[in-house]
């Protein structure tokens, strides 16, 4: 939904439709409630250190990677682009 978002924000005018979620569900006891093993990390060591728990498991597992609802997936390609027509701007203000 983040994706949505994005083109929603650069190539619709801020027009924002179904993209905007408030509420989240708890994906760890998500994961355990199917007998998966469910993980939340923020930073790349936690990352890290949660994938090669989830690989040591053995278990069919969950990694819930926690990042700002307004970052952006750059560079990327608008619909019909040619791949040296690659969107890599940053928002006003950065």
């Amino acid at each position: 939904l983040g994706m949505v978002r994005q083109w929603q924000e650069l190539f619709y005018e801020k027009r924002f439709s179904s993209s905007v979620m408030e509420a989240q569900p708890d994906f760890i006891t998500l994961s355990e409630s199917f007998g998966c093993v469910g993980y939340r990390v923020q930073t790349k060591d936690e990352f890290r250190q949660a994938l090669q728990d989830a690989i040591a498991s053995g278990k069919t597992a969950m990694i819930d990677v926690v990042i700002d609802r307004l970052e952006d997936v750059l560079p990327m390609v608008k619909t019909g682009a040619a791949l040296n027509n690659m969107v890599l701007l940053q928002k006003e203000g950065d």
